[in-house]
């Protein structure tokens, strides 16, 4: 019963988020990987790189240079959210459990891991909808293509980059839009 009201309330978050026609990330509440309800906005002040993560892609091996992002610049102000879908060749086929234990003993990931969601279809959770919206965010919208797409979002919640699969997280890309949003 806790599980379904707690589904519930996640799912009329999602629904408020974009009924009200959503602004910035932190308008959306996420269930973690632990079954935690976590607002976004518990992020404000933060600089965020929001991706969509997958256990047994080719991509798979960015965990390593994600975690170590992370902790180059989490004392600066940089938080990480891995959320991971199976929307790609069923790449992601595991539990939320199953999926915690890989990334802490294959990657020692620490940064928020959230629930196993849908990025694309039309099952896409809203934080993804509003994310891939080419109204809302006409630089960086667009239909999700593959796992580990990276959206780098202001300290204000607002989507300021988009970065696809190849782009590498210790690319000096990504580094340089990261301090530059740290500033």
């Amino acid at each position: 019963m806790k599980t379904l009201v707690a589904e519930l309330c996640v799912a009329l978050c999602f629904t408020a988020g974009m009924a009200l026609g959503a602004s910035s990330v932190h308008e959306f509440t996420m269930k973690s990987l632990d079954g935690k309800l976590v607002p976004l906005a518990n992020f404000k002040g933060k600089v965020m790189l929001v991706v969509n993560v997958a256990s047994q892609c080719g991509y798979t091996y960015q965990y390593e240079g994600l975690q170590a992002l992370y902790v180059k610049y989490r004392d600066r102000g940089l938080v990480l959210t891995g959320f991971p879908a199976n929307n790609f060749g069923g790449q992601e086929p595991g539990s939320d459990a199953e999926i915690g234990a890989f990334c802490k003993s294959k990657f020692g990931v620490t940064f928020p891991m959230f629930s196993k969601i849908s990025v694309k279809g039309s099952d896409k959770a809203p934080l993804y909808q509003f994310l891939t919206d080419p109204k809302s965010n006409p630089k960086t919208g667009g239909e999700i293509q593959w796992n580990f797409t990276k959206f780098l979002v202001d300290r204000n919640g607002k989507v300021i980059q988009r970065f696809e699969p190849a782009v590498e997280p210790d690319s000096k890309e990504i580094e340089a839009a990261v301090e530059a949003a740290l500033k």
